[in-house]
């Protein structure tokens, strides 16, 4: 299978272009050589399937062939908040959920939340996971990269929130009066919001806080999962419901 490269530039409207600087990297590891075959993709849909034309010292262009509308969608559109969990478990978080499908990610500081980024470190952060989502995309097939939102305060994040439109599921991952999860992922729904929370949980003031956004409090069992493993845990049983 030829490696997969995601660029920025739309791609249905070149023959040829100079590859960006991450993914020139990428094909210079492999030591790809012209006439080497490459899939190419920008996230708008589709892939292209590219000829290495030629190599530089620092940098690559290919050559732009057929598209193909191939699709690895799933067909539920999850979107993930949650508080971003400590050290570098935010970054795997992120790789996996990607791989799992999550079409949006939604970093977020809570009451409890021990990571707390601000500014320009947080632009940073922001820049970062968007990096590795697209790493992901590479690697598992999908051709859309799913949107990283910025850092932001789960009232802040709560108050952007429109009213819960047909067909779509709010859950909170939580404990006071949930329901089991098996009752909620019953329930018929085309997007579902899914929001997780920090090492100590939700406030009570916050869980109240979403309710009254739409969320229903959900419960994956009795046992206490992991700030960076509740969230995966519900993301993939979502993916194979």
């Amino acid at each position: 299978m030829p490696p997969r490269l995601f660029v920025d530039p739309p791609l249905g409207a070149c023959d040829s272009l100079a590859l960006p600087e991450r993914a020139a990297r990428h094909v210079q590891v492999l030591r790809l050589q012209p006439g080497d075959a490459v899939t190419l993709f920008d996230g708008t849909g589709g892939q292209w399937s590219g000829r290495i034309a030629s190599m530089e010292r620092r940098g690559a262009r290919v050559q732009v062939l057929a598209h193909s509308a191939q699709e690895s969608e799933a067909s539920i559109a999850v979107t993930l908040a949650l508080a971003m969990p400590a050290n570098d478990r935010m970054d795997a978080l992120v790789e996996k959920a990607t791989e799992l499908g999550a079409v949006a990610i939604v970093p977020l500081h809570t009451e409890r939340s021990v990571l707390r980024l601000t500014d320009e470190r947080a632009s940073r952060r922001q820049a970062h996971w968007r990096a590795i989502a697209v790493a992901a995309c590479e690697q598992c097939g999908r051709n859309r990269v799913p949107v990283i939102h910025p850092v932001q305060s789960l009232a802040t994040w709560l108050a952007t929130l429109s009213p819960r439109a047909a067909g779509e599921a709010r859950q909170l991952l939580g404990w006071r009066g949930a329901v089991p999860w098996a009752q909620a992922a019953a329930l018929p729904a085309a997007a579902v919001t899914l929001l997780s929370g920090p090492e100590g949980g939700f406030a009570e003031a916050e869980e109240e806080m979403a309710q009254l956004r739409g969320f229903v409090s959900v419960s994956l069992g009795a046992r206490v999962l992991r700030a960076d493993t509740a969230p995966l845990a519900a993301l993939a049983a979502l993916m194979l419901h």
